[in-house]
């Protein structure tokens, strides 16, 4: 049998480390030891980070990095790559997904610095598989912008994708991406998730209208898993199209209506715009 006993350096190089994005039970074996070994650890905030280590029952030397660092400082710490063994976290989860990290890995390649990632928790993965939406195909596509109009373009780009979409949102601005996504994207599954691996855990799935509604009455708190369900594609006589255009009627004009049920199920914009106006006349 092989000696296969850990040494007891790490071999200078970045080292991306996921963390837990709540339950601090979720850390990795492999994250613990590289914490342990490395030189100096890369954080977004160092009191976050430092409560984890201190919970560890490590202590290393923090530096910060942040969307704040600026070139000179990624410079200082590539510098220190060619001869330290430096872990990159984030606050919580798996660094560079909606999370700083890209230019310092970037650099890092191009600098021919050894660059390994340790996996482990990511709140995106967590919500989907917790969402019961499918899974065979999925885009995640980070934080949805804030400014409205930036916003209906995102999920525009959205409404043409056969996946679920996932997106990283705020508390206070989840009922309007809900109430966007009820005007563009109607008929779809929609699941949030909040609070996840912690005590509290949520995961609610629905039309977007009762989400919306559900989380006027009840504002949550912190950042979420927003993920909306593919189009729907059953046979044009098992659809009920006539409930998805009154749904988008209440406040939407005819073309609008027809316009988003026609992307959320593929059928023809025109009939749908003339069966909306026979609606409405009723």
């Amino acid at each position: 049998m092989t000696d296969e006993t850990t040494p007891e350096h790490l071999s200078a190089g970045l080292y991306i480390v996921a963390t837990p994005i709540g339950n601090l039970g979720d850390i990795t074996m492999r994250a613990v030891d590289v914490l342990k070994r490395c030189d100096a650890v890369a954080c977004e905030d160092t009191r976050v980070t430092g409560k984890l280590l201190k919970h560890l029952g490590i202590s290393k030397p923090l530096w910060r990095y942040n969307d704040h660092t600026d070139a000179s400082e990624r410079n200082r710490l590539l510098d220190r790559l060619q001869d330290n063994a430096i872990v990159l976290v984030s606050d919580a989860g798996t660094p560079l997904i909606s999370d700083p990290g890209y230019r310092l890995v970037q650099d890092a390649k191009a600098a021919n610095i050894a660059v390994t990632s340790i996996p482990g928790a990511c709140a995106a993965i967590t919500g989907l598989t917790l969402s019961g939406l499918p899974n065979d195909r999925f885009l995640f596509a980070g934080f949805l912008p804030n400014k409205e109009q930036a916003r209906i373009r995102a999920l525009n780009e959205a409404a043409g994708m056969a996946a679920t979409c996932i997106f990283y949102e705020t508390g206070p601005r989840l009922v309007k991406s809900l109430r966007a996504i009820k005007d563009i994207l109607p008929g779809r599954t929609v699941s949030v998730a909040r609070e996840l691996t912690k005590l509290h855990e949520e995961c609610r799935t629905g039309s977007a209208s009762e989400l919306a509604e559900h989380y006027s009455d009840h504002p949550p708190k912190g950042e979420i898993v927003l993920m909306v369900g593919p189009p729907v594609e059953p046979e044009a006589s098992d659809l009920d199209v006539d409930a998805l255009l009154l749904e988008a009627l209440r406040d939407q004009k005819a073309s609008q209506a027809a316009g988003g049920v026609a992307k959320a199920t593929g059928l023809d914009r025109k009939l749908l715009y003339a069966r909306a106006l026979e609606l409405r006349s009723q």
